[in-house]
């Protein structure tokens, strides 16, 4: 089976244990017989579809890939990729919560907001956190926290996720 993922998938990809593989930003059905890509990408191929924004969603995406590509991986044998990430660690399989309220202006964010420990509203919130694609579009002033998206930084989840739950902390 030929694979393709796109750059964002990469590491994962690679992680999972998987060594024959094609990168391209847009796969598609020339490239591979099966894509590995983030969850909210469309092709017109064979799929699957992951989610790399949490500590969580990184090691459930790590387990997934490796089980597709035969080669499942331990618990631990994951665990181990996690050592040089204290930030993503903290949160692996975390259950805070935190008495701040926060208005956010993006799906992929909501999921990393929920799991920091805050509480998602629509009023009456302490902060607005947003992409920095949707600056243009937050129509508050105040208390504003822009978080760099998939596009403005490394393409290693684990550094994106440690960068993003680090602005978040800032905010504690």
């Amino acid at each position: 089976m030929k694979i393709v993922t796109t750059p964002m998938c990469e590491e994962i990809v690679r992680l999972a244990g998987i060594k024959d593989y094609v990168v391209n930003k847009f796969p598609k059905k020339s490239d591979g017989d099966l894509a590995i890509l983030l969850s909210e990408s469309k092709v017109e191929m064979d799929a699957v579809q992951i989610k790399i924004n949490t500590s969580t969603q990184i090691f459930e995406s790590i387990k997934e890939i490796s089980a597709l590509a035969g080669n499942e991986l331990s618990d631990e044998e994951i665990l181990s990729y996690f050592d040089d990430y204290d930030l993503c660690r903290k949160y692996l399989n975390s259950d805070f919560k935190r008495d701040v309220n926060v208005k956010v202006y993006s799906e992929f964010l909501k999921d990393i907001v929920l799991d920091a420990g805050f509480t998602i509203v629509s009023d009456e919130f302490d902060y607005v956190i947003y992409p920095d694609y949707l600056k243009d579009k937050v129509i508050e002033s105040e208390n504003l926290v822009e978080i760099p998206s998939h596009n403005s930084i490394s393409k290693n989840p684990f550094d994106k996720a440690e960068l993003r739950y680090g602005i978040l902390e800032n905010l504690i």
